[in-house]
């Protein structure tokens, strides 16, 4: 199975995001993300056996962290990847030190420093013209662990377990 860790948006962030990527005015082979697909990966675990399952759901349910607040203020085109994104220029202290903890919990190997951004659009060759984006708050509650299935069209994810964030620490 394919596994990331990830903060999942509630309703009303979710909706807001919908209404950024409604006026991206993406070229048409681009592939918009569905609404419900909307989320900030943490830690993508990849492909893990069965019997891994269980230390991944050790890591998450012993991971203290405070809750934070991510504000996105732009949309940018990353040309590498071929995505549209709604990206944090500032990165919230708590989000970066529950990112570091999570990688350094599951031993990954190191990688540029996290980038707050949720993908709105893949498959886009060409650099859409961006307008600018109105700041959209997140206040973040919870985390989890989530499956991925990338066998039809668009990816579906599945709930593993989810665990809340501290009002305090």
């Amino acid at each position: 199975m394919r596994l990331f860790f990830a903060l999942w948006p509630d309703a009303d962030t979710k909706n807001q995001l919908a209404g950024v990527a409604a006026k991206l005015g993406l070229p048409s082979r681009s592939r918009a993300v569905p609404a419900p697909n909307y989320h900030l990966t943490l830690a993508f675990v990849g492909e893990v056996e069965d019997t891994q399952l269980a230390s991944l759901l050790a890591i998450g349910g012993a991971l203290r962290a405070p809750r934070c607040t991510i504000t996105f203020d732009a949309t940018e085109f990353w040309a590498a990847s071929q995505v549209v994104v709604a990206a944090a220029q500032k990165m919230p202290p708590e989000l970066l030190r529950l990112w570091e903890a999570l990688h350094r919990d599951l031993a990954l190997e190191p990688k540029p420093a996290l980038r707050a951004h949720v993908t709105l659009a893949r498959k886009v060759a060409q650099a859409p013209v961006l307008q600018a984006m109105s700041p959209l708050v997140w206040r973040t509650s919870s985390f989890g662990l989530y499956r991925s299935e990338t066998t039809g069209i668009e990816s579906a994810y599945t709930v593993v377990d989810t665990w809340p964030l501290l009002d305090k620490m």
